[in-house]
């Protein structure tokens, strides 16, 4: 694939949480966005979102141009991409439906036109397989929710990706201020949500031994470690916990003591009864706070960080 075709117009294949924000961001980066997807009232919640999420957005900055009007819906998967630069693909998380998927693309689009996934966990090599023209131009780009927010996009090649797909697809991501991540190997999963599975399995294991109640075991991750995480990585982090002597320091004095905790790591099984226990702690946890509730008080936070980590940005 030669060349760097502009990308001005964006095709977003389904609409729901995940596609919705993307069209957000797309927006308030001045794209045109043609969205599909076939679910019951899907424009209609699809131009909520975004009329909801747009005061944040402009509180982040909006480029010259950049409008809710310059969205377009359609039911038609063709009618969607026929003028794509770049498909912006969030269908279900079955393999089935995404090669069914990526095989009418593939013979729909022009060889230079992007195909991005945000698939949270399948493989490119596995989706792209159906693809009988062009599969070099399918790409994972994985998000983390809500993506008109959160500023991370795992970039994942398949086998038969190329290299200038995975270029032109960071390099996209990175003018629309993304923090982009390669991954270099597939793997379920890819990485941020296997982070997350890992702290989870020992979150649910410490719950499940009545080691600590839900509440506090969410304010221990918050109020303690998740604080630093919003600054800074856990390899980085490390090397502050080192002082002056950095990384080589820290793993002088803490390889015994933290080797010796991952041999006693749990390994939960989700039985009834842990699922039970962790759905009776959140609603616990949660009180009369609605769904809407908690997102707005996580996005103003969000927005906050983003607002601080940008001027921290500026400075350095």
């Amino acid at each position: 694939m030669a060349g760097s075709k502009q990308i001005s117009q964006v095709a977003i294949i389904g609409t729901g949480v995940i596609g919705a924000s993307w069209a957000a961001l797309f927006l308030a980066k001045g794209l045109d966005v043609v969205a599909t997807d076939i679910a019951p009232n899907a424009e209609e919640s699809l131009r909520s979102f975004v009329h909801a999420a747009w005061p944040a957005l402009q509180r982040l900055g909006l480029v010259p141009g950049a409008s809710p009007m310059r969205l377009v819906f359609t039911p038609s998967v063709e009618e969607a991409v026929k003028s794509a630069d770049l498909v912006q693909e969030n269908g279900p998380e079955r393999i089935d439906f995404k090669r069914k998927l990526y095989a009418q693309l593939d013979e729909l689009l022009p060889w230079d036109v992007i195909i991005a996934s945000s698939s949270s966990g399948l493989t490119m090599s596995e989706i792209q397989s159906a693809c009988a023209f062009h599969p070099e131009r399918c790409v994972i780009a994985h998000p983390f929710n809500p993506p008109h927010l959160v500023p991370l996009v795992e970039i994942v090649g398949g086998a038969k990706t190329s290299e200038e797909t995975i270029r032109r697809a960071s390099e996209f991501y990175t003018t629309l201020g993304k923090k982009t991540v390669r991954l270099h190997k597939e793997v379920p999963g890819h990485v941020a949500n296997r982070l997350q599975a890992a702290l989870a399995r020992e979150v649910y294991h410490l719950v499940d031994e009545g080691v600590v109640s839900v509440a506090d075991v969410d304010t221990a991750l918050s109020w303690g470690p998740g604080l630093r995480w919003g600054i800074m990585g856990q390899v980085m982090l490390n090397h502050l916990g080192g002082g002056q002597g950095g990384m080589e320091h820290f793993l002088q004095q803490f390889t015994g003591p933290m080797t010796a905790w991952w041999k006693v790591l749990g390994s939960p099984q989700l039985t009834p009864e842990l699922q039970q226990k962790l759905i009776d702690g959140v609603h616990a946890e949660v009180g009369f706070r609605s769904i809407d509730d908690l997102a707005a008080e996580r996005d103003e936070v969000l927005l906050g960080l983003l607002e601080l980590r940008a001027r921290a940005e500026a400075k350095s």
